[in-house]
């Protein structure tokens, strides 16, 4: 799968992902939650539809707060894959608000 170009990230995050931001190398986001079981609850729900298309986030997890970077280390760049499970994680998201 090919990377995307920056203009071409930018592009599709303020048409599409507007929670979702780009610093060159990441599209990055930071979710917060009410408990540190919600906030691991919503990585188990994240982990189970990244398996599902074999496409694993970097992210880290503080107390209620869940930090994601998506990136495609073979592409070594931003592909359709990373919005895709950005669209997803966004989706599930949702249910915890």
């Amino acid at each position: 799968m090919k990377a995307l170009s920056k203009i071409e990230v930018k592009e599709f995050l303020s048409d599409n992902l507007k929670n979702w931001s780009f610093d060159g190398n990441y599209l990055k986001r930071d979710f917060e939650f009410k408990t540190f079981v919600e906030a691991f609850s919503f990585m188990t729900a994240i982990a189970l539809e990244a398996e599902k298309i074999d496409h694993h986030p970097d992210w880290s997890n503080v107390y209620n707060s869940v930090r994601i970077n998506l990136n495609t280390h073979d592409a070594k760049g931003i592909t359709k894959l990373d919005f895709d499970l950005a669209d997803t994680i966004d989706r599930v998201f949702e249910n915890y608000k």
